[in-house]
């Protein structure tokens, strides 16, 4: 399937950013949370991506045009540096589309922009690119096959440290509570349309104000929830808390290092077991 990642935002509450560097582009250890969130789709076989540009589009093409495999993988050089061997590789079978979508559009523009791109598609994932996920992205494509409807996303609880309340129209209050210990569950903009979503948007209408509204009404929207990890980089904090678990080399959305973590250990466990 086709994975269109909306990549035109301002990123205005991440100030330390927003100036020079797109949100899509602000890093992650090496890398660019854009780059973690292609390499998710990627591990599981969906490497044909349309980039939604809008906000500093310039620094996004600019980065992939001129990418650096050995930044993240790795390689020996040798006859003095003149020659490079790579021992793997991140997006040599990628195909990437990178299209003008409007500086100031809204997510539903930017998607309706790229319904050209998506010529012979009837079903095709999309992504925010600015939240990062462990869930098993096959079990979201079969829950939507197994529903059959026009729009799936998937919920979360919120990555908050927020407290809810209740209180009587006196103020008092009866209940304070952390707001991850209750039933509300966010988007977490990791979706799954059919090609009938163009139907549902008008022009400059928001993705899921009114055509999910629409979408609702005839219920053709389902939600996937997800109870594993998930984070959003929407402010510097966030960030920091992704760093953090990057550096500390526990980071649950790294999920094609995690296989491959796990596909070696159970070669150690199969080694032992021959040995005795």
């Amino acid at each position: 399937m086709k994975v269109v990642i909306f990549c035109g935002g301002l990123g205005m509450r991440l100030r330390e950013y927003a100036d020079n560097v797109p949100k899509p582009m602000v890093p992650i250890g090496y890398r660019p949370v854009l780059w973690h969130v292609m390499k998710y789709y990627a591990h599981y076989g969906h490497k044909d991506f349309i980039l939604c540009l809008g906000h500093r589009a310039d620094v996004i093409k600019q980065y992939f045009l001129h990418y650096d495999e050995c930044v993240s993988n790795d390689f020996s050089l040798s006859n003095g540096g003149k020659d490079l061997q790579l021992f793997n590789s991140d997006i040599h079978d990628w195909n990437i589309t990178f299209a003008e979508t409007g500086i100031h559009s809204n997510i539903g523009q930017r998607l309706k922009a790229v319904e050209r791109y998506l010529a012979g598609e009837q079903v095709f994932l999309a992504n925010y690119a600015d939240g990062l996920t462990d869930m098993p992205l096959p079990r979201l494509i079969e829950f939507s096959r197994h529903h059959d409807r026009i729009a799936t996303f998937v919920s979360a609880k919120p990555n908050l440290t927020y407290h809810v309340i209740s209180a009587d129209p006196d103020g008092f209050v009866s209940e304070v509570k952390s707001i991850r210990d209750t039933e509300l569950r966010i988007n977490c903009g990791y979706f799954v349309f059919k090609r009938e979503i163009f139907q549902y948007i008008r022009n400059g209408e928001e993705l899921v104000l009114e055509p999910f509204q629409r979408l609702m009404a005839q219920k053709q929207l389902v939600a996937y929830c997800h109870d594993g990890f998930y984070a959003s980089m929407d402010t510097f904090k966030d960030k920091q808390q992704l760093d953090d678990l990057y550096a500390r080399s526990e980071a649950p959305w790294e999920v094609w290092k995690n296989a491959r973590q796990r596909e070696e250990a159970a070669i150690s466990v199969d080694a032992v077991t021959d040995a005795t």
